[in-house]
């Protein structure tokens, strides 16, 4: 895989698995566009591989869209931005169910909507990579306004890998196992809540990073050409028991 000569804009690229792809995929030879919450994670972040970076909010439906106009051009897009609220779904809020949805379902369309008009007005051709949740498939207590976003996300990515596909621009969803991130350590940390589903991981891990990071390259990059409108499992064999 070589992005030499090629950009990638990432949102949520100062932490986790974001910053995780905009560090492999920088050693592929990209160009980083980075956008993320705050500074100091970006700065962090240029420091090490250089790039372009954006300070952005993308719960606010605006600042989504003036950041992915700021970005632009780009070659690929990767909208790994997520966040969570645990709550039992008797106690979800309308708050928190609005944040979440804001941050992991609308700003990808947002961000997205930016993306594809660039390509198109450039000649198309293209790829986005939608980093959903293996929540998207099961029901994982206390994560009901997630679940229903990274859902929301995979339906989504089939409808944009239908109506862009005609310009040359692909689009997939990619589904990790619990990923050891900061996100990740507050909801999981408990061996009770943890090891039952640890159990039906038949190589017996969570994901790391770099496992995602690893898979978002190669679903941006001209191997994975015939990919388009998928939600891929990336779970160590969960789905499988």
């Amino acid at each position: 895989m070589d992005f030499s000569g090629r950009s990638v804009l990432i949102t949520g690229a100062g932490k986790g698995i974001g910053r995780a792809a905009a560090v492999r995929l920088a050693a592929l030879g990209a160009e980083i566009i980075a956008i993320a919450r705050t500074a100091s994670d970006l700065d962090a972040l240029r420091a090490e591989i250089g790039g372009r970076s954006i300070v952005a909010d993308l719960e606010d439906a605006d600042a989504a869209r003036r950041a992915a106009e700021e970005a632009m051009p780009a070659d690929y897009l990767v909208n790994c931005a997520g966040t969570n609220i645990l709550q039992p779904f008797l106690d979800v809020t309308p708050e928190a169910f609005d944040t979440i949805h804001a941050v992991n379902t609308r700003a990808p369309l947002i961000v997205s909507q930016v993306y594809a008009r660039d390509r198109i007005a450039r000649g198309g051709g293209g790829a986005i990579v939608n980093v959903s949740s293996i929540s998207a498939f099961t029901g994982f207590r206390d994560h009901a306004a997630y679940c229903s976003s990274k859902g929301g996300l995979d339906a989504m990515t089939r409808v944009m890998a239908n109506e862009l596909g005609a310009h040359g621009i692909r689009v997939n969803a990619l589904n990790p196992i619990i990923t050891m991130t900061e996100l990740a350590a507050a909801a999981w940390s408990d061996p009770a809540k943890s090891e039952p589903v640890m159990s039906r991981i038949p190589i017996r891990r969570f994901a790391e990073t770099e496992d995602v990071a690893e898979v978002i390259a190669f679903l941006l990059s001209d191997g994975s050409a015939m990919l388009n409108g998928l939600a891929v499992p990336l779970d160590g064999g969960f789905l499988a028991v």
